[in-house]
């Protein structure tokens, strides 16, 4: 059973203002309840603990957040028009470009590599006010759902140090459940985004492919054609607030598009008139037994609040990971350090490696067929959502495992891959280009959060934002702190 805490729900929050949500801010500072730099002393602080405890920070910042943060309390006694995030802290990922500022991306050959533009995200939050505080921690080149890489070492999980904190984006999803500040970015290309955020107790959104620009970096371009990248926060409403902040056309991105979007999540909690397909197992999943009773008492919330829930036959294919992510992820991955030599690899992961040389087995033709099954794939979906509004599954089909491991290898007897088959309800929306949110709605025997994924049609993000708002309201989730 874990040291730091027996059951998530008896954890209280830490009384400080780094444990506010962004929303909460903002309306601070425009009160002068507090001013930004006041919450930037405590949230660097709370990232030193959190950090100290599960290893979330690859490069801090620190010096120049505390400086913003002093504009930033000049703006607002100025009485200046600020953006909608002004002098709330932000972390990055370290896969994601921030202007002169080392980018290792986990990788050993990447140690020293410093970008010389902002990625398009990290420009639309600093325009927003947003105050970057420091990189956090991934595994070498995304390529696995932890955030353990041979740079930083194993990143751990703020509810019990010897657990995973789940990845790629484990370092932005551990900061935030700790109390490092209430928004980060994270990036999903399997899962990214939402196995940690469920891992770690958090709200995290995968948007829309194309809908958040990648560029200039995600560097190297792994999971090319999969790769997301989204807002991880404590609540909806500051996932919902970035994520307008965030979404917009961007020329580098050959995926972006136009698209704005402004979200209201003060409703009433009522999901009446919204159809649910719910899947406990997209009909081949092998699901821990603790995960499918919290999905089942989540379930029963839903319906509770109105929603019309029905069971969904997915008819999805249970050999999806073999057939159709495999040969396209693993082959992009080889593809994304092709042009590195061998030489640059000897630190590597050998995890890592074994990816690398599986994706150059397949052949363009393996590509290009796995390609044609995963638009079927898509078109499966749209059929789906031809009858409900929402889709509604487990985030992960286990809880957090130990630190510094690769996976699980079996669920409830089943045997599973170790890599990728513990979390299969993620990387088919990665693969349909799908919006998906991860949303806290429980917690296992040994206190680990667990989470409730719900995917909704393209572009539909906003219905991702109704379900979590309506969830949040009837079980509050941010509320629950992990005990450091």
């Amino acid at each position: 059973m874990s040291q730091s805490i027996v059951s998530g729900a008896q954890a209280t929050a830490p009384q400080d203002l780094a444990c506010l949500s962004a929303v909460e801010l903002v309306a601070g500072f425009r009160s002068a309840a507090f001013s930004p730099s006041e919450v930037m002393a405590q949230v660097i602080g709370r990232l030193e603990t959190v950090d100290a405890a599960c290893n979330v920070v690859v490069t801090e910042l620190y010096d120049q957040a505390t400086a913003a943060a002093e504009a930033a309390t000049a703006a607002y006694r100025s009485g200046a028009v600020l953006g909608p995030l002004a002098g709330v802290p932000v972390t990055i990922k370290d896969l994601v470009f921030v202007k002169d500022v080392v980018a290792k991306g986990g990788a050993p050959s990447l140690a020293d590599f410093v970008p010389k533009a902002d990625a398009h995200v990290v420009a639309r939050l600093q325009e927003a006010g947003a105050i970057i505080t420091c990189k956090t921690t991934t595994c070498e080149s995304g390529y696995k759902l932890t955030a353990d890489s041979p740079v930083t070492g194993i990143t751990r999980n703020p509810w019990s140090t010897d657990r995973t904190s789940g990845g790629s984006s484990g370092g932005a999803a551990a900061a935030v459940a700790g109390g490092g500040g209430p928004i980060a970015v994270g990036t999903d290309g399997v899962g990214s985004i939402r196995v940690p955020s469920s891992f770690c107790g958090v709200f995290g959104i995968k948007p829309t492919y194309g809908l958040v620009s990648r560029a200039p970096g995600f560097f190297p371009p792994s999971w090319g054609s999969l790769a997301h990248t989204g807002p991880i926060a404590r609540t909806v409403a500051d996932a919902a607030t970035m994520l307008e902040v965030l979404a917009g056309y961007d020329a580098r991105d050959a995926a972006s598009f136009p698209s704005a979007y402004h979200f209201d999540t003060a409703g009433d909690g009522s999901l009446k008139g919204l159809v649910i397909g719910i899947s406990p197992d997209l009909g081949y999943a092998a699901v821990d037994p603790q995960v499918a009773a919290a999905f089942e008492a989540a379930v029963a919330t839903l319906s509770e609040l109105g929603a019309d829930v029905r069971l969904l036959e997915t008819g999805i294919a249970p050999n999806i990971l073999e057939d159709i992510l495999q040969p396209i992820a693993f082959a992009e991955q080889a593809a994304s350090v092709g042009e590195r030599d061998d030489q640059a690899f000897d630190a590597s992961d050998p995890d890592f490696l074994k990816v690398i040389a599986r994706g150059r087995t397949y052949s363009a033709v393996d590509y290009v067929e796995a390609s044609h099954r995963r638009s079927k794939l898509r078109g499966r979906f749209l059929e789906l959502f031809g009858s409900v509004d929402v889709i509604a599954t487990p985030t992960v089909a286990v809880t957090a495992f130990a630190a510094g491991t690769l996976g699980v290898d079996r669920i409830d007897g089943r045997p599973v891959d170790p890599h990728l088959g513990w979390s299969p309800f993620t990387w088919p929306m990665n693969l349909a280009g799908l919006p998906a949110a991860s949303l806290p709605c429980g917690f296992d025997t040994d206190g680990l959060p667990i989470g409730l994924q719900v995917v909704a049609p393209w572009l539909q993000e906003e219905r991702l934002v109704t379900v979590a708002s309506a969830f949040e309201l009837a079980r509050p989730w941010a509320q629950h702190w992990p005990a450091l």
